[in-house]
């Protein structure tokens, strides 16, 4: 077989074989293929597309090309939660405990942020002594203990899929629905969980901006999951404003135990049920959505979601006391506010420059080796189709350095929209489907 051959034949068209596939995707991983012919090959792809079965058939030899977590030592069913991204996307700090109250296993496997804001491991280190540098053996004992543990995702989880992400960056050769897919769903299958619901963002500060993209991914990654074995859900959420009120590390994990608390924002307590729903579904641990809505609101208000986050943060070494006091957790020197130039009613917001105001701050990565503020970001006071008066804050910037929070308001002002007219609100919602 030669790869000469294989990109070729993806070049004319032709569907590759599962054969061909793991051919190209081995030797890559072993660093027996150059670059430059995969290069062309994921721009045959990118092209001339795959098919199903050349989307699944590339997920499996990723997904098979390094570890396959074996969680078949925890009891229960393994629920993973992934979603693409967003402004403000702290869900997994508020939607794990409470799932793990509602006697779902969740054993995850989450990375670091590149880009706005930090990812998951991130935030939880706002939790003093926090860490995800646990063995697996660990990992797995501490599941069975308290339900929840996650650890850093190790190098050894789905290799290919990070040498053809990095190549595909350099490429432009990112945005191709299947090479997306595999991608997402490489490193889920290989993270050893019985069923997996996704997250699928759309709007301005999502991947996919296009609601009917959004669908077409959720529908790929859900495909490609049942044909694995795996019970696999989509939930296609908004994300044309940021999540919630909080952007930046710290802030976030505060919203996400104001919304344990039960005093959390709405679109970011709709988005948690809706997910912690699929998952007690997916989990066996819910007859209907319906049932499984309720229970999910009852370990809220009766505090056990919160000690579950606790009972987490104390065992993975950070200060439980946090939880219960968030005035333990890192805070910003400044905070300024950001006024409205005039009054209306918010009729947009550019949520991407959302998260770039958040980056100028400090609360995110601009290169991996880049150290992030865990104290600053933004609340934001007004959103969509609220109404504000001239002078009043939209927002109120979080910062540790004056120059930084003088540039950051600047761009905040340019990101959002002030009209005399109320927007229509789309009578959906936060949800925008459920595949």
């Amino acid at each position: 077989m030669r790869m000469y051959d294989i990109i070729m034949k993806k070049r004319n068209g032709g569907e590759l074989s599962d054969d061909e596939i793991r051919f190209f995707v081995d030797g890559y991983t072993r660093g027996e293929i150059p670059d430059y012919q995969v290069s062309a090959l994921m721009m045959a792809v990118f092209f001339q597309k795959m098919s199903k079965a050349e989307t699944h058939a590339l997920t499996m030899a990723m997904a098979h090309s390094g570890e396959m977590l074996d969680l078949s030592a925890i009891r229960g069913v393994k629920v993973d939660k992934h979603s693409t991204g967003g402004v403000g996307d702290k869900t997994s700090l508020a939607l794990t405990p409470m799932v793990a109250a509602c006697g779902v296993p969740v054993a995850k496997m989450s990375g670091r942020g590149l880009g706005h804001t930090g990812g998951t491991i991130d935030k939880l280190e706002s939790f003093p002594g926090f860490s995800t540098a646990i063995s697996k053996d660990r990992f797995i004992a501490q599941v069975n203990d308290i339900g929840i543990a996650i650890m850093g995702q190790t190098a050894q989880l789905a290799p290919a899929d990070k040498k053809l992400y990095a190549l595909r960056d350099v490429t432009a050769t990112v945005d191709d629905l299947s090479l997306i897919a595999s991608s997402i769903m490489s490193k889920k299958l290989a993270a050893g969980a019985d069923a997996i619901v996704l997250d699928v963002k759309t709007g301005s500060g999502a991947f996919m901006k296009k609601e009917e993209d959004a669908l077409a991914l959720a529908r790929e990654m859900v495909d490609i999951g049942t044909a694995a074995g795996r019970r696999t859900v989509a939930v296609i959420s908004d994300m044309d404003q940021p999540l919630g009120r909080a952007v930046g590390n710290a802030l976030e994990v505060k919203e996400a135990i104001a919304t344990l608390n039960g005093q959390g924002p709405e679109d970011f307590t709709e988005l948690c049920l809706t997910l912690g729903s699929r998952m007690l579904l997916v989990g066996e641990k819910a007859e209907s959505v319906e049932s499984a809505r309720e229970r999910l609101k009852q370990v809220i208000s009766d505090g056990s979601a919160l000690k579950k986050l606790a009972e987490f943060v104390g065992a993975q070494g950070g200060d439980r006391e946090a939880v219960y006091h968030p005035e333990l957790l890192p805070a910003a020197s400044v905070v300024r506010p950001v006024v409205a130039c005039r009054s209306g009613y918010v009729q947009h917001i550019a949520c991407d420059e959302i998260g770039i105001c958040s980056l100028i701050l400090g609360g995110g990565r601009e290169t991996k080796e880049s150290a992030i503020d865990l104290a600053v970001g933004l609340i934001l006071e007004k959103k969509v189709g609220d109404h504000v008066e001239e002078g009043e804050p939209l927002a109120y910037l979080h910062a540790n350095d004056e120059d930084k929070c003088a540039a950051a308001g600047e761009r905040f002002l340019q990101a959002y929209t002030i009209g005399d007219e109320q927007p229509g609100r789309d009578e959906r919602g936060i949800i925008k489907g459920v595949i």
